[in-house]
């Protein structure tokens, strides 16, 4: 992971209408690194996510990409740069798998630019990553949550963007597909891609990130990589969640362990 950042966000207040998120917030994204953002409900990880996406507008501050502030950029100069597979997601009545898909190209067609056979190939290659290519004349609407999940995951990866935002991926996905898809973004960061992700799993957080951003209450209390900062004590000041922390025997990272009251003499 470098130290560089294309991402950041700079002194901004985050709000919805007049309720305030976040306030005097200040964010760097390393470059390809995998970022991982956790914390408790409600504490601001998808707000500032959304901000990061051009999604939603600072009250104060600026979200910077390459060194602009990324309101003032054409959306579709973003578009090239950042992708996003959102939270909640509704597709067009009736549209096909492979049509959805398809629209992750749209960034970069224009007036003249037709649909080309990279274009073709990225949406191939999109769905077979996600595991959707068998369903590509099937409709959107008739398919199960995961399924449904994994498709806009696909629109996402055929965006072929170097910065990848990812809100809660794993959502309606079975431990399998999880780990598939988990799998997918961790060689995409391997490759080179700067990846962000909200995720509530925070052994899968620690498994695959190399860069955490740990919020609590519209702030971030503790940054860097798993192996620096997860402890039992940052684990149950921002979930209030008495644990132990362990070596992962498979990945060698933090795994947190749960103590739990039923557990306890």
């Amino acid at each position: 992971m470098t130290d560089s950042t294309r991402l950041r966000v700079d002194d901004v207040t985050l709000a919805y209408d007049n309720r305030v998120i976040s306030s005097g917030l200040t964010v760097d994204i390393p470059d390809r690194s995998f970022t991982v953002i956790v914390g408790p409900n409600a504490c601001g990880k998808s707000t500032l996510l959304r901000s990061l996406s051009r999604l939603l507008k600072p009250q104060q501050g600026r979200v910077l990409l390459d060194g602009k502030a990324i309101g003032a950029m054409k959306p579709k100069d973003v578009a090239r740069t950042i992708g996003l597979l959102p939270q909640t997601s509704v597709a067009p009545d009736g549209i096909t798998v492979v049509d959805l898909v398809s629209r992750g190209r749209y960034p970069h067609q224009g007036m003249i630019r037709q649909w080309t056979s990279a274009d073709e190939s990225a949406v191939v290659d999109a769905m077979r990553a996600t595991d959707v290519a068998e369903l590509a004349s099937r409709a959107v609407d008739e398919l199960s949550g995961g399924q449904r999940q994994r498709v806009w995951a696909a629109m996402a990866l055929a965006q072929q963007t170097p910065i990848l935002l990812l809100d809660e991926p794993t959502t309606f996905l079975d431990i399998a597909h999880q780990i598939e898809l988990l799998d997918l973004f961790a060689r995409l960061h391997r490759e080179g891609n700067t990846i962000v992700a909200v995720l509530h799993d925070l052994n899968h957080a620690a498994r695959y990130a190399d860069h955490l951003i740990v919020m609590k209450a519209g702030e971030v209390v503790a940054t860097g990589a798993p192996a620096d900062i997860v402890t039992a004590e940052l684990v149950e000041h921002v979930f209030g969640l008495p644990c132990l922390i362990i070596e992962d025997p498979v990945s060698k990272t933090p795994l947190i362990v749960p103590k739990g009251g039923h557990w306890q003499a």
